[in-house]
C-alpha cells in the first residue's frame, strides 16, 4: 500500500484558507477528512465538520484554530451526507454555542439528496440543515464561494469554487490521493467533467493533499475509469458468454491486488461498472452472475 503524505494537522494554506484534519485517520479517509476555514474576518465559512467518532478531539483542535483566529463560523457547508463530512456537524455547533461572544448564528448548508435518491440515514435525521442551490453564492468578509452541483460519488454532493483565487474546494469528487467510490458512474464521469470545465488553478480536496494541476489529475480519473470499464467489459467478453462471473471473480482478473480493508470498496466500484455497463446494453446479468451480451 502506497504511503501517504504527511499532512499537519493544522495548516495555512493561503491568507483566506485553512486546513484542519478531521482527527479521523483511516483506511478510506486517508489523513483523515479536510475540513477547511474560510474567509479573513471575525465570521467565517467551514467547509465539511469531520465524523462523530473524532469530534471530541477535532472540535478542540478547530476551537484551538477559531481563538487564535479570533473567529467564529457564520456557515458551515457540508459537500455532502457521509458520516466523515456530516458526523461532526452537531459538535461544531454545540462548541460554538459554547465559545461565541458575538451573538453570530451559525447556518448549516447542504445539496439535498436527488430527488430519484429516496434513501436517508440517521444521522441526516439529525443535523438540521438549509438547502443548498447550484450556483448559489455564499461570502463572508475575504471569500465569496459558489456552490457547484457534482453528484456520482453521492447524490447531494457539491463543491464549492472560490471565485478570487478559482481554487475549488472538491470534496470527495477528487482526492488528493489515490480515487474515489461513487454511486452512479455515469453521473460522476459528468461531473469530473464539468470540473474540467470550471478550470480551476488549485484544488483543495476532502481527502489528502493539495492538488496542483487540477487538469491532469481530473483527466487522469476520467481515463482511469474509462480503462476499467473496458477492462471489465473485455474480462466478460473473453470469460463469460456461455458462462457467468462473480464481482470477485473480475476483480481477480484485475489482478486487484489490495488488502482485505479494501476488498469492499473494490467489489462495489465494479458493481458501479457493471451497473453502467447494463444500462447501455453490454452486458447482462445480477449480483453474483454476469456476462457479456
Amino acid at each position: 500500500m502506497k504511503v501517504l503524505t504527511d499532512l499537519p494537522l493544522v495548516s495555512r494554506l493561503s491568507s483566506r484558507v485553512i486546513r484542519i484534519l478531521g482527527c479521523n485517520k483511516g483506511v478510506l479517509t486517508l489523513q483523515g477528512t479536510n475540513t477547511y476555514l474560510v474567509g479573513t474576518g471575525t465570521r467565517r465559512i467551514l467547509i465539511d465538520a469531520g465524523e462523530e467518532k473524532s469530534s471530541n478531539e477535532y472540535t478542540k483542535v478547530l476551537r484551538e484554530v477559531l481563538e487564535k483566529e479570533k473567529a467564529t463560523i457564520q456557515h458551515l457547508l457540508i459537500t455532502h451526507h457521509h458520516v466523515d463530512h456530516l458526523g461532526g456537524v452537531n459538535y461544531v455547533l454545540d462548541m460554538l454555542k459554547e465559545t461565541d461572544t458575538t451573538g453570530c448564528t451559525s447556518i448549516v448548508w447542504k445539496l439535498p439528496r436527488a430527488s430519484n435518491d429516496k434513501n436517508s440515514s440517521k444521522l441526516e435525521t439529525q443535523v438540521q440543515w438549509e438547502n443548498l442551490k447550484d450556483k448559489q453564492i455564499v461570502e463572508v468578509e475575504g471569500a465569496k464561494l459558489r456552490v457547484e452541483y457534482t453528484p456520482g460519488h453521492a447524490s447531494d454532493h457539491a463543491c464549492f469554487m472560490l471565485e478570487d483565487e478559482k481554487i475549488l474546494f472538491s470534496g470527495d469528487c477528487v482526492l488528493g490521493e489515490g480515487t474515489v467510490i461513487f454511486e452512479d458512474l455515469e453521473i460522476y464521469l459528468a461531473s469530473l467533467r464539468k470540473m474540467l470545465g470550471m478550470q480551476a488553478k488549485t484544488i483543495y480536496p476532502g481527502h489528502g493533499p493539495v492538488i496542483e494541476d487540477p487538469e491532469t489529475v481530473i483527466n487522469y480519473y476520467i481515463k482511469h475509469r474509462l480503462k476499467r470499464e473496458n477492462d471489465i467489459l473485455g474480462i466478460l467478453q473473453q470469460n463469460a458468454k456461455d458462462n457467468t462471473l462473480s464481482e470477485a471473480d473480475i476483480a481477480k482478473f484485475l489482478n486487484m491486488n489490495v488488502s482485505k480493508h479494501l476488498w469492499e470498496a473494490v467489489i462495489y466500484s465494479i458493481e458501479r461498472h457493471l451497473d453502467k455497463l447494463v444500462k447501455e446494453g453490454k452486458v447482462k446479468g445480477e449480483k453474483g452472475k454476469w456476462q457479456s451480451m
